[in-house]
């Protein structure tokens, strides 16, 4: 067994290294500037326009921007795998065709997300070089027509990319490169923090900042990990050993989490908000419309952003966890929750306790989310929303989900060692 140790660290550190090498690879392209674009002009006109200059700080988290091979990353990728998760709650064949169609219903919803993945990408190139042509005196429509090629070709080979780290490799692929994206905005973020409220902040507020933000990791980390165990027992056991309640075995049982929808409750309810601001922006409402209402009144918007985080953390759990379904599994495989009734019975106690879940998990996830804002009011400290609750979701997860991953493997490596 001590001969076979250090393989068990190589198959870590390969993996590792074709994370990483994966990951550096996408960065690089992601400033390998497209053929026949002016940078010069666009970054003058990025530094002449609010609008576009805060849509790329956005994106890059500097008033730089380079339009190259992989500026799409893996939105594309994203946006699409959030319609494919709406199409199958909405669409009876593919949520039939997920539950029941095992390996190759997988592939094919796979298949699916890609396309809808490439159609994604081709929208999202052909608005961007259209967009560019206000800010580049050399635009036409030859121009244009390479920028789709390249943004969407980009767009594939990061997909790809990302498929063969998560195969492959270590962590999840699309949620390493959202990751990668966050991180590499924390520099100029904190440099902005600092430059913009040191003459607000003290000894006291500075403290205060640093504890409520270790809270918040810490609930973060609560939401992600924290789950309902409800107990099973099959008739079996019940049968061969006559087991009591008390004696149930506690490596069976279902988790409930408390944050089933993941960040989604907050991607949704933030596109919801937005929508109207650059409807607005555009000229296309009158000046008197929702977006003044929100900003004359932060009270208003922190109130709606509370309430639709509520609403769609509730809707999306329904979503993702059927109570019909799990009791029809469960009596499939003759298991059973200690003292409820298979059946009807099983699945109303299942609602009830998804309910009260959910409820708990949707009010922990609206407070953390409206927490840099009350932060901002409260502390008069400018740019802190802009490392939010849906970036600490996805760093907090991203590091849970490697630790977990190194630790399943290390853990077959053992048993593998074990039996061989």
């Amino acid at each position: 067994m001590e001969r076979k140790q250090p393989n068990d660290n190589n198959i870590l550190l390969k993996r590792l290294l074709l994370s990483l090498s994966i990951l550096i690879f996408i960065r690089i392209g992601t400033f390998l500037p497209v053929p026949g674009i002016n940078h010069g002009h666009l970054a003058f006109y990025i530094q002449r326009h609010s609008i576009t200059k805060s849509l790329v700080s956005t994106f890059s988290g500097d008033d730089t921007f380079v339009i190259g091979l992989f500026t799409l990353n893996i939105f594309p990728y994203i946006n699409a795998s959030i319609l494919m998760q709406l199409l199958i709650s909405l669409i009876p064949s593919l949520s039939k065709l997920q539950k029941e169609g095992g390996s190759e219903g997988r592939r094919r919803i796979t298949r699916i997300t890609r396309i809808i993945t490439l159609i994604w990408a081709f929208i999202q190139s052909f608005s961007i070089a259209f967009y560019l042509k206000r800010a580049l005196f050399n635009w036409n429509l030859l121009l244009a027509s390479e920028i789709i090629i390249w943004l969407t070709t980009g767009a594939m080979i990061v997909l790809w990319l990302s498929e063969l780290i998560t195969e492959y490799g270590l962590g999840n692929g699309p949620s390493l490169l959202i990751y990668t994206n966050i991180v590499s905005s924390l520099p100029n973020l904190g440099k902005k923090l600092i430059s913009e409220n040191i003459s607000n902040l003290n000894f006291f507020s500075g403290l205060f900042i640093i504890l409520l933000f270790v809270g918040a990791i810490y609930g973060i980390v609560l939401l992600q990990e924290g789950a309902r165990i409800i107990p099973l027992i099959s008739s079996r056991q019940l049968s061969q050993t006559n087991t009591t309640f008390s004696e149930i075995p506690k490596n069976n049982y279902i988790p409930l989490r408390f944050n089933q929808a993941g960040v989604m409750p907050i991607i949704l309810t933030t596109a919801i908000l937005v929508i109207p601001n650059y409807v607005s922006n555009l000229g296309l409402l009158p000046i008197i419309t929702l977006p003044v209402l929100m900003k004359s009144s932060k009270i208003f918007y922190w109130i709606s952003y509370f309430i639709l985080i509520l609403l769609f953390s509730s809707f999306y759990s329904t979503i993702v966890l059927n109570p019909k379904d799990i009791s029809n599994e469960l009596q499939k495989m003759a298991v059973s929750i200690p003292g409820i009734r298979p059946g009807i019975a099983t699945t109303f106690y299942l609602q009830r306790v998804m309910k009260r879940v959910t409820y708990l998990g949707a009010i922990m996830l609206a407070i953390l989310a409206t927490l840099p804002n009350l932060i901002e009011a409260i502390l008069h400290v400018s740019n802190f929303n802009g490392l939010g609750t849906t970036s600490l979701l996805i760093l907090v997860g991203v590091v849970l989900d490697i630790s977990r991953e190194i630790r399943s493997i290390l853990l077959s490596n053992i048993y593998n060692d074990m039996f061989n």
